[in-house]
């Protein structure tokens, strides 16, 4: 499709829209109003007052809605519509989001608007107990990665624009000189990595598996910011546009990452490693056999708590100096040795805490009780 023959909505066009697919009625009075971050896709909350209706509407444009200067093939958003398709046939907790109506045309997806749900990067800063929402993902990736071993699906999900675009910021950016704004002693620590000849090589191995399309489903970017924590319970995932055949350990690698970025906020390694653990034995009991090895997983937890303190996308959690410099050291602990098991990651971060000069506040995390033996 060509860039011309997209219609691109706005806000004055989107409730005619909405009639034209059956969702409003032709009396409604719609209201509209921006919904999350919107970085990749031009995305609204429509809303019908008087009958209590509501959606979520995301459209996928030629170029990044927050960051104009990178172009990516609008066909993400099929991509990501196939991603849900398959991973609603196995399911069973309901952590997708329904999907009310598909525009490929268009290229326009609404969504269920799930209202007050919390973002789970939200809750985790908090110190909320998110143990059971983080579960119900893992399940779900299990779930999806089991099905999803044919190799001709990989012919379905060829999003190269958006892998190669990812893969950049995951695996490239955060491992050589950048001139993203950090702090003098934050810079002076990432110059270190950026000279470390063995993690740069670690990265750009990790970065050719991650390109190669063998594995499984990825849904591509498990990251807390992508997950929501409903009022009533349970867990949504949601943005899968980064989705591709690859390996397995990333999705939930990725996950943990996050887990451990909160760790370290809160001065509470060992209560997180205690929820990463649990995290992976919810993946790996549902994986069975299928579950790639642990280590690989947390290599990858590794990368993204690199990426997430000195590389283009830097997250609230290591705003503190003092926690970014842990982080950095973490990071490269968990790339170049990563534990081969979850019980010996655990062992890790206490020794890692007990070593580190983060800052070690009074913990709120919550460490749950361990439901399945770690693989």
């Amino acid at each position: 499709m060509s860039v011309a023959a997209q219609v691109l909505l706005d806000d004055r066009s989107l409730p005619d829209f909405l009639r034209s697919a059956g969702l409003a009625q032709a009396d409604d009075a719609v209201l509209v109003e921006p919904a999350g971050d919107g970085n990749i896709n031009w995305v609204r909350r429509a809303r019908v007052p008087a009958r209590g209706a509501s959606w979520i509407v995301k459209q996928a444009r030629p170029t990044l809605e927050r960051f104009p200067e990178y172009s990516a093939s609008t066909e993400r958003i099929v991509f990501e519509r196939r991603w849900f398709e398959l991973a609603g046939a196995v399911d069973c907790e309901s952590v997708c989001p329904r999907i009310l109506h598909f525009d490929e045309t268009r290229r326009v997806l609404v969504l269920e608007d799930l209202g007050d749900a919390e973002r789970l990067d939200h809750a985790l800063a908090r110190g909320t107990d998110v143990s059971a929402a983080l579960a119900a993902v893992a399940r779900l990736l299990a779930a999806v990665h089991r099905a999803t071993r044919d190799p001709a699906i990989a012919a379905r999900f060829t999003n190269t624009e958006m892998q190669t675009l990812h893969g950049e910021h995951v695996f490239r950016l955060p491992f050589e000189p950048n001139d993203f704004p950090l702090e003098a002693p934050l810079r002076a620590r990432a110059e270190r990595v950026w000279r470390d000849a063995e993690l740069g090589a670690i990265a750009a191995r990790a970065y050719a598996r991650f390109r190669e399309p063998r594995g499984a489903l990825l849904h591509g970017d498990v990251q807390a910011g992508n997950i929501l924590v409903p009022v009533a319970g349970g867990a949504k995932l949601l943005d899968a546009e980064i989705a591709h055949v690859g390996d397995p350990a990333f999705d939930v690698g990725m996950l943990l990452g996050h887990v451990l970025l909160a760790g370290l906020a809160h001065g509470a390694l060992a209560p997180a490693a205690g929820v990463a653990r649990a995290t992976w034995a919810a993946y790996a009991d549902a994986a069975g056999e299928l579950a790639p090895p642990f280590a690989d997983g947390a290599r990858y937890a590794g990368i993204e708590v690199l990426r997430r303190t000195i590389g283009a996308a830097r997250v609230a959690a290591v705003a503190d100096t003092g926690v970014a410099l842990a982080a950095v050291d973490l990071a490269a602990q968990l790339i170049r040795t990563p534990a081969a098991t979850a019980d010996a990651l655990t062992g890790d971060l206490r020794a890692f805490a007990g070593n580190s000069a983060a800052p070690h506040g009074r913990s709120t995390m919550t460490t749950p009780a361990r439901t399945g033996g770690a693989r």
